[in-house]
């Protein structure tokens, strides 16, 4: 396997954002032959040209693109680390692992945890955005140290402590006809377009699935990243959205009418999940999981 020096990779990101040698090795402070010289080196080293050139600069081939695409995802998670391990120089004392869903993300956890880090002004949190399982596989495996999932098992690693219920809900613009009495069954719902969250995310995934348990497919129109950018969507008419009630909580409803889902899936109980040794949690983390479970018991949602 080739190795790779991050000088290098810095200077062929450079040089292609530029589309010139010399302006790319300007930007890295090396000078246009020594530059030259290295690109020619790590071009050698993956027997392929990562350029091509000509007098009035260089373009990317086809393999240039690709090392682009890697170079800059392994730049930003080096920054990422470097983010993530910066608290610790300039004097906090740990940081927090904390995964949870995307209703729980949308919803309560950042009252949480503004007010956790109010009381701890030196922690950090590292907060993504997951799915249920890779939660619950990540805390048990000490890659995270909390969870917030929603979750109905037991597993022999872990403790679970209730969060805050929530349930799915279908939110559509007001000129749909869809529902009757308020509620409506999923599979009915299959017959309009979807406005959604990006691929990935974990409400995404989870009714992609329920659709898929029908055998059937959803017609996702747009995809946005946040609940507020889908209710404005779905209040413009672009379509209908599956979406936790409690994300509904600081939106204006205005336009758009709120559905339940008439399936024992919708209902949504979110708990917390940390492994049984809390030995293993640093001051922080014991100090995060007594603060929501402490919280627990409030902003239950409205009927």
């Amino acid at each position: 396997m080739a190795s790779y020096s991050l000088v290098d990779m810095k200077l062929f990101v450079a040089i292609a954002d530029a589309g010139n040698m010399a302006r790319g090795a300007a930007d890295c402070c090396l000078a246009p032959s020594s530059a030259s010289l290295r690109i020619k080196h790590l071009e050698a080293s993956l027997n392929t040209a990562l350029f091509v050139r000509s007098t009035r600069g260089v373009a990317l081939t086809q393999a240039g693109r690709i090392m682009l695409e890697h170079c800059r995802r392994c730049l930003a998670e080096l920054q990422q680390m470097h983010a993530n391990l910066a608290p610790f120089a300039s004097g906090a004392l740990g940081q927090v692992s904390l995964l949870a869903s995307s209703s729980a993300v949308a919803s309560h956890l950042p009252d949480d945890l503004g007010e956790f880090l109010r009381a701890w002004p030196s922690a950090r949190v590292s907060l993504e955005e997951r799915l249920s399982h890779e939660i619950v596989d990540a805390v048990a495996a000490g890659r995270a140290d909390l969870g917030i999932v929603t979750w109905s098992e037991r597993h022999p690693d872990l403790s679970f402590w209730p969060y805050h219920d929530d349930e799915a809900v279908i939110i559509t613009p007001q000129q749909i006809p869809l529902g009757e009495g308020g509620q409506v069954r999923f599979i009915d719902c299959l017959a309009y377009p979807f406005v959604s969250l990006s691929s990935g995310a974990a409400i995404h995934t989870f009714v992609a699935g329920k659709a898929a348990a029908l055998n059937r497919t959803i017609d996702i129109r747009i995809q946005v990243a946040s609940f507020p950018a889908v209710v404005v969507l779905v209040r413009a008419g672009a379509g209908i959205a599956v979406v936790p009630r409690s994300a509904l909580r600081n939106q204006p409803c205005d336009g758009i009418r709120v559905l339940r889902l008439d399936e024992a899936w919708a209902h949504r109980r979110l708990q917390i999940c940390a492994r049984n040794d809390d030995t293993l949690l640093s001051a922080y983390g014991r100090a995060l999981l007594d603060q929501l479970r402490k919280r627990q018991s409030r902003h239950q949602p409205s009927a």
